[in-house]
């Protein structure tokens, strides 16, 4: 199957990438419970109501892609233990970006327990696109830049700002 028209802007693109690698629904959703500390086949069956074929699948998934680990029990050699990689821990603010986006546009308000802060026991801040030194910025202010091949040559601006003059 070609490219489609239009999608070569995007080749080498890390999106489809990343959404191959989850899959779809019940891979977030087994995420979001070994977020909370889940990590046996059973717990994960019994919380998600999950098939036991699919959550084999989705976590088999996982760990091919370094998202999940998949560790035999010491205590019980038997029993094995899935437990989140540093890649899977990266993806705890995109689920958390994503479930504050269902909440305000998918009819789904906040219920049950609130991420919070553990210092403050405050809830968290919405998940937001930020500057290299922290300033928030909305879609106006993106753009999308070429990589500099070490020239000091000026960047072209595409997207939304480029026809924003700099420091605007």
């Amino acid at each position: 199957m070609g490219a489609r028209k239009g999608l070569e802007a995007f080749e080498g693109c890390a999106l489809p990438a990343a959404l191959e690698a989850m899959g779809e629904r019940w891979s977030f959703l087994i995420l979001r419970a070994a977020f909370n500390g889940i990590v046996y086949f059973e717990d994960f069956q019994s919380a998600l109501g999950i098939a036991r074929n699919i959550l084999s699948d989705r976590l088999g998934k996982l760990v091919a892609n370094n998202i999940m680990t998949r560790e035999p029990v010491p205590s019980d050699k038997r029993r094995i233990a899935y437990r989140l990689t540093d890649k899977g821990l990266g993806l705890v603010p995109v689920m958390i970006a994503l479930r504050q986006w269902g909440e305000r546009w998918g009819g789904h308000p906040a219920s049950g327990p609130v991420l919070s802060d553990a210092r403050d026991r405050k809830p968290i801040r919405p998940i937001t696109i930020q500057a290299w030194d922290g300033r928030t910025l909305d879609r106006g202010e993106l753009c999308w830049v070429e990589q500099a091949d070490g020239a000091s040559a000026p960047v072209r601006c595409t997207g939304p700002a480029r026809d924003r003059k700099p420091g605007l």
